[in-house]
C-alpha cells in the first residue's frame, strides 16, 4: 500500500531550490535511505516531507489513511536538546502529544503506549533517569521510543547514528531494522552509503545527479558504484 507519493517536488529556502524535480513513492514496509553529499538538501527534503516547511513546487500526496500527525520523527540532535533536563519517561510520553488533541494531560492508553515503546527500545530501567545524564546511544533510544509514540506506520530519521561509536551504531541499525521487519516504514537520512545499501530496500540519492530505485539497482548504477568507491577510499 502506498503511503507517500512525491510528484515533481522542488525544495529549498527563500525561493531558491536546493533539489528540483523529485519523483518517487514510498510503500508500506519500505526502508528508504536518502543519501548524498553534505549540502545536497537531504534535511531540507525531510522537513518538507514532514510539512515543517512548504515545497517550492510539486506535491506530496499521502495514502493508506496516513495523517500528518501520524508520522514519527527523529531529528538530528542539537547540543541544547542533548542537555534537556527532563526524565526519560516524560520525553517518551511527549511523543503522544499529537494524540491528545485539546486535552492537557495524557490518558491511560497513552501512558501504556509510552511504557510499551520504552520496553521495545530496552530503556524501561532508565525511565526515571534524567535525559541529559544518558549516553548518546541511550538518548537516541529514548528519542526513537518517543517517535514510536507518534506512529504505527512510518518513521522519518535524520542521521540517527551520528556521533555514536561503532558498537552503538550497529545496535541502532539493528533496532531500526527490527522495527522495519515489524512493519514500520522507514525513511532515513544517512551519510553512510555503505550501511544504507546493507539495510535499505530503496535508495534516493540527491545532488547534482538524482537516483531513485531499489538497493540492487543502485549498486549497479554508475552513481552508486562511484560514491561507494569514493566512501571506501576515504575510509582507507
Amino acid at each position: 500500500m502506498n503511503l507517500l507519493t512525491i510528484q515533481d517536488l522542488s525544495v529549498g529556502y527563500d525561493s531558491v531550490a536546493v533539489v528540483e524535480g523529485l519523483n518517487f513513492s514510498v510503500d508500506e514496509g519500505d526502508y528508504l535511505c536518502i543519501v548524498g553529499e553534505n549540502g545536497s538538501g537531504k534535511t531540507t527534503l525531510m522537513k518538507t516531507l514532514l510539512h515543517l516547511q512548504e515545497p517550492l513546487r510539486g506535491q506530496i500526496l499521502t495514502g493508506g489513511g496516513l495523517k500528518k500527525n501520524e508520522i514519527g520523527y527523529l531529528p538530528q540532535q542539537t547540543i541544547v536538546q542533548k542537555d534537556f533536563p527532563a526524565s526519560v519517561r516524560e520525553i517518551v510520553l511527549s511523543g503522544c502529544q499529537g494524540r491528545c488533541g485539546l486535552r492537557p494531560f495524557y490518558n491511560k492508553e497513552e501512558k501504556k503506549l509510552a511504557d510499551k515503546n520504552m520496553e521495545r527500545m530496552g530503556i524501561t530501567p532508565l525511565k526515571n533517569r534524567c535525559y541529559r545524564d544518558l549516553s548518546g546511544g541511550q538518548q537516541q533510544r529514548v528519542l526513537l521510543a518517543r517517535a514510536l509514540c507518534a506512529t504505527q506506520k512510518i518513521l522519518l530519521l535524520d542521521e540517527p547514528v551520528s556521533g555514536l561509536d561503532p558498537k552503538v551504531t550497529s545496535e541502532m541499525y539493528s533496532l531500526i531494522e527490527g522495527l522495519n521487519r515489524e512493519g514500520i516504514t522507514i525513511i532515513m537520512i544517512s551519510h553512510d552509503i555503505a550501511s544504507s545499501v546493507r539495510y535499505a530496500s530503496h535508495i534516493l540519492h540527491i545532488g547534482d545527479t538524482v537516483f531513485y530505485g531499489t538497493r540492487d539497482a543502485y549498486l549497479k548504477s554508475d552513481i552508486g558504484r562511484f560514491f561507494l568507491a569514493q566512501q571506501k577510499g576515504g575510509e582507507a
